[in-house]
């Protein structure tokens, strides 16, 4: 197991990361090296997506359309090689919804696991007060995602 200074120093640059992606000087696609090559993504609308090819294109395509909602970090827990990361997706209209994130650390500054967890129901309630409508490069989630969240 790493030691927990190694998982603070990746945790930082992860964050800095998303912190970044939230002032529009990164792109999503900018978290992929934080992924070991086999790791495993797990999002909520697109299921399981595993290696970090498949990784890099669902963060473009998944993200392309939602350029105005962010992704506020309330805080982040630290437990051995587990990271819980609490965060707010906030849309244009200002509706919030409760958002975690689950990464498991794997070594060298990168993780192995990434499981993403919303309320589904309450973000499509809120995408269609809004009126929400995704653009012409925006890419829908497979019809029957892969729903294992094994590790």
């Amino acid at each position: 197991m790493a030691a927990r200074a190694e998982v603070e120093q990746a945790v930082r640059a992860y964050l800095e990361c998303r912190e970044a992606i939230e002032r529009g000087d990164k792109t999503w696609t900018d978290l992929a090296p934080f992924f070991t090559d086999d790791a495993v993504y797990i999002d909520p609308a697109y299921g399981r997506i595993e290696g970090i090819d498949a990784i890099r294109t669902f963060l473009d395509e998944s993200m392309r359309g939602l350029e105005d909602w962010r992704f506020p970090i309330d805080f982040v827990a630290i437990e051995g090689e587990h990271v819980a990361v609490k965060w707010t997706q906030v849309l244009p209209n200002g509706a919030r919804q409760s958002g975690w994130t689950h990464l498991v650390y794997a070594g060298d500054g990168r993780f192995r696991y990434d499981e993403d967890l919303l309320n589904m129901a309450h973000v499509f309630e809120d995408m269609k007060a809004l009126g929400w409508r995704p653009g012409p490069s925006h890419v829908p989630p497979p019809a029957h995602p892969n729903r294992d969240f094994s590790l």
